[in-house]
């Protein structure tokens, strides 16, 4: 039997099981998909320092990186990916093949898989957007919660899961799309192709 851990990160990025590229981070020292954005051994951090050292920039010769890009190591750009005018990508910014950062949207400690988009003013905080994934104009993932406690998840069954850190954005699974301006709040789980229309604020497990 599949473990727990692998069953709930192919439920919501699919598509990971059958990519065949370099340049995707390994989820195989943890127990649930968003453990790997923490600061421990094999996380996210210490994978992108493994890589490019500890304040290195890796930028694939085929991504395009437009004038006025800020970009703070560790840092991870791979092939066929664009960076437009603009963008802020910030310390532990994985950037995986075909991805989108547009003009004026953040990223902090998260993993872009490939052909998602966070094209137009987004801000993406310790999160990961699955393959195809696309967030329309202004749509944030809010990654501390008010009060600062630690977050918690939810699971598809209503379980609810504390999750050891006061910092996590979202999952959004493979081939969902945001409508713009949505908020998610911190720990939020979408499942894969949902839709979400415009405006909306989100939590715990969403599908549609």
């Amino acid at each position: 039997m599949m473990p727990i851990d692998m069953r709930l990160l192919n439920e919501i990025f699919p598509g990971l099981e059958k990519l065949r590229i370099e340049g995707i981070p390994d989820w195989s020292e943890f127990n649930n998909p968003w453990e790997i954005l923490q600061k421990t051994q094999g996380g996210l951090l210490h994978q992108l320092s493994e890589r490019i050292g500890e304040d290195g920039v890796y930028i694939h010769e085929s991504a395009l990186v437009a004038d006025c890009v800020s970009i703070e190591g560790p840092s991870f750009v791979g092939p066929e990916s664009v960076i437009r005018h603009g963008a802020y990508l910030r310390k532990g910014s994985w950037i995986c093949e075909g991805a989108i950062v547009g003009h004026s949207s953040e990223i902090k400690n998260s993993i872009l898989l490939p052909g998602s988009k966070a094209p137009h003013f987004n801000y993406v905080g310790d999160s990961i957007l699955g393959i195809n994934v696309n967030l329309g104009a202004g749509a944030k993932l809010s990654n501390v919660r008010n009060d600062r406690n630690i977050v918690l998840v939810t699971m598809s069954d209503g379980e609810r899961i504390e999750t050891s850190t006061n910092k996590l954005g979202s999952l959004i699974g493979d081939g969902s799309q945001i409508g713009c301006n949505v908020v998610a709040n911190p720990g939020t789980i979408v499942s894969p192709n949902s839709m979400i229309s415009p405006n909306e604020t989100i939590s715990g497990w969403y599908e549609n």
